[in-house]
Protein backbone atom coordinates (compact mmCIF):
# COMPACT_ATOMS: atom_id res chain seq x y z
CA UNK A 1 0.00 0.00 0.00
CA UNK A 2 1.61 3.55 -1.08
CA UNK A 3 1.72 5.82 1.02
CA UNK A 4 1.25 9.99 0.17
CA UNK A 5 3.02 12.78 1.64
CA UNK A 6 1.84 12.98 4.90
CA UNK A 7 1.84 8.95 5.15
CA UNK A 8 -1.72 8.79 5.09
CA UNK A 9 -3.21 5.47 3.87
CA UNK A 10 -5.10 5.80 0.36
CA UNK A 11 -8.58 6.91 1.06
CA UNK A 12 -10.37 3.65 0.45
CA UNK A 13 -8.07 1.72 2.94
CA UNK A 14 -8.26 4.60 5.55
CA UNK A 15 -10.85 3.92 8.22
CA UNK A 16 -13.61 6.52 7.57
CA UNK A 17 -13.19 4.95 3.46
CA UNK A 18 -13.31 1.45 4.76
CA UNK A 19 -16.59 2.53 6.81
CA UNK A 20 -18.04 4.14 4.00
CA UNK A 21 -17.49 1.73 1.48
CA UNK A 22 -19.15 -0.70 4.05
CA UNK A 23 -22.07 1.69 4.50
CA UNK A 24 -22.71 1.50 0.90
CA UNK A 25 -22.03 -2.06 0.19
CA UNK A 26 -24.99 -2.85 2.91
CA UNK A 27 -27.17 -0.15 1.72
CA UNK A 28 -26.92 -1.01 -2.33
CA UNK A 29 -29.37 -3.45 -2.55
CA UNK A 30 -32.01 -1.82 0.09
CA UNK A 31 -32.16 1.03 -1.99
CA UNK A 32 -34.57 -0.15 -4.49
CA UNK A 33 -36.61 -1.39 -1.65
CA UNK A 34 -36.83 1.89 -0.39
CA UNK A 35 -37.52 3.49 -3.67
CA UNK A 36 -40.15 1.06 -4.43
CA UNK A 37 -41.91 1.92 -1.03
CA UNK A 38 -41.65 5.78 -2.17
CA UNK A 39 -39.30 6.59 0.46
CA UNK A 40 -35.69 8.14 1.21
CA UNK A 41 -32.92 5.99 3.28
CA UNK A 42 -33.22 9.50 5.44
CA UNK A 43 -37.29 9.00 5.55
CA UNK A 44 -36.53 5.22 5.76
CA UNK A 45 -33.76 6.02 9.25
CA UNK A 46 -36.64 8.36 10.40
CA UNK A 47 -39.61 6.29 10.06
CA UNK A 48 -37.34 2.93 11.62
CA UNK A 49 -36.97 5.64 14.77
CA UNK A 50 -40.14 5.95 15.25
CA UNK A 51 -41.04 2.78 15.10
CA UNK A 52 -38.49 1.76 17.44
CA UNK A 53 -39.10 4.56 20.12
CA UNK A 54 -42.86 5.51 19.58
CA UNK A 55 -43.74 8.71 20.05
CA UNK A 56 -40.68 10.92 20.54
CA UNK A 57 -39.62 14.76 20.50
CA UNK A 58 -37.63 16.35 17.18
CA UNK A 59 -34.23 16.69 19.52
CA UNK A 60 -33.89 12.98 20.52
CA UNK A 61 -35.97 11.99 16.91
CA UNK A 62 -32.51 13.79 15.04
CA UNK A 63 -30.09 12.09 17.31
CA UNK A 64 -31.76 8.65 17.07
CA UNK A 65 -31.56 9.20 13.28
CA UNK A 66 -28.74 10.89 13.13
CA UNK A 67 -29.80 13.39 11.10
CA UNK A 68 -29.13 17.14 11.68
CA UNK A 69 -32.08 18.85 13.47
CA UNK A 70 -32.90 21.04 9.71
CA UNK A 71 -32.81 17.63 8.05
CA UNK A 72 -35.55 16.21 10.65
CA UNK A 73 -37.48 19.02 10.00
CA UNK A 74 -37.90 18.50 5.98
CA UNK A 75 -38.14 15.00 6.41
CA UNK A 76 -40.85 15.71 8.50
CA UNK A 77 -42.67 18.01 6.83
CA UNK A 78 -42.55 15.75 3.70
CA UNK A 79 -43.86 11.96 6.09
CA UNK A 80 -46.44 14.53 7.22
CA UNK A 81 -48.18 15.49 4.29
CA UNK A 82 -48.25 12.41 3.39
CA UNK A 83 -49.69 10.81 6.31
CA UNK A 84 -47.39 8.57 7.31
CA UNK A 85 -46.15 10.49 11.07
CA UNK A 86 -48.14 12.39 13.14
CA UNK A 87 -47.06 15.66 14.55
CA UNK A 88 -48.35 17.02 17.46
CA UNK A 89 -47.54 19.62 20.46
CA UNK A 90 -45.26 18.58 22.80
CA UNK A 91 -47.52 19.11 26.32
CA UNK A 92 -44.19 19.33 28.49
CA UNK A 93 -43.33 22.32 25.94
CA UNK A 94 -45.31 23.95 23.80
CA UNK A 95 -42.63 25.35 21.67
CA UNK A 96 -41.66 21.77 20.28
CA UNK A 97 -43.41 18.77 19.08
CA UNK A 98 -43.69 14.99 19.55
CA UNK A 99 -44.04 13.13 16.47
CA UNK A 100 -45.31 9.32 16.00
CA UNK A 101 -46.09 6.85 13.16
CA UNK A 102 -49.64 7.01 11.84
CA UNK A 103 -51.81 3.56 10.95
CA UNK A 104 -49.91 4.20 7.29
CA UNK A 105 -46.69 4.59 8.37
CA UNK A 106 -46.66 1.74 10.72
CA UNK A 107 -47.91 -0.29 7.22
CA UNK A 108 -45.29 0.82 5.31
CA UNK A 109 -42.79 0.02 7.93
CA UNK A 110 -44.07 -3.64 8.12
CA UNK A 111 -44.56 -4.35 4.33
CA UNK A 112 -40.71 -2.72 3.58
CA UNK A 113 -39.48 -4.86 7.04
CA UNK A 114 -39.76 -7.97 4.76
CA UNK A 115 -37.58 -7.29 2.10
CA UNK A 116 -35.16 -5.62 4.10
CA UNK A 117 -34.95 -8.58 7.05
CA UNK A 118 -34.41 -11.19 3.90
CA UNK A 119 -31.66 -9.14 2.56
CA UNK A 120 -29.93 -8.78 6.69
CA UNK A 121 -30.16 -12.57 6.15
CA UNK A 122 -28.58 -12.46 3.04
CA UNK A 123 -25.69 -10.38 4.71
CA UNK A 124 -25.64 -12.68 7.89
CA UNK A 125 -25.39 -15.89 5.58
CA UNK A 126 -22.75 -14.36 3.76
CA UNK A 127 -20.49 -12.94 6.11
CA UNK A 128 -21.68 -15.43 9.21
CA UNK A 129 -23.60 -14.34 11.71
CA UNK A 130 -21.04 -14.64 14.98
CA UNK A 131 -18.79 -12.43 12.59
CA UNK A 132 -21.72 -9.50 11.56
CA UNK A 133 -22.42 -9.50 15.57
CA UNK A 134 -19.21 -9.02 16.42
CA UNK A 135 -18.38 -6.14 14.23
CA UNK A 136 -21.55 -4.45 15.20
CA UNK A 137 -20.23 -5.30 18.92
CA UNK A 138 -17.03 -3.88 17.32
CA UNK A 139 -18.28 -1.07 15.87
CA UNK A 140 -20.49 0.22 18.82
CA UNK A 141 -17.16 -0.27 21.05
CA UNK A 142 -15.86 2.38 18.19
CA UNK A 143 -18.11 5.09 18.79
CA UNK A 144 -18.40 4.85 22.25
CA UNK A 145 -14.31 5.12 22.71
CA UNK A 146 -14.44 8.08 20.41
CA UNK A 147 -17.17 9.47 21.70
CA UNK A 148 -16.40 9.27 25.37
Amino acid sequence: MKKNSKNLPPYRHSLAGTLLAAREAVMAPIRPMLAEAGVTEQQWRVLRVLDDSGPIDLKTLADSALLFGPSVTRILKDLVERELVIRQANPKDGRGAIVSLSASGRTLIEETATHTILQLSLYSKKFGDKRLKNLIAELRALIKAIDG
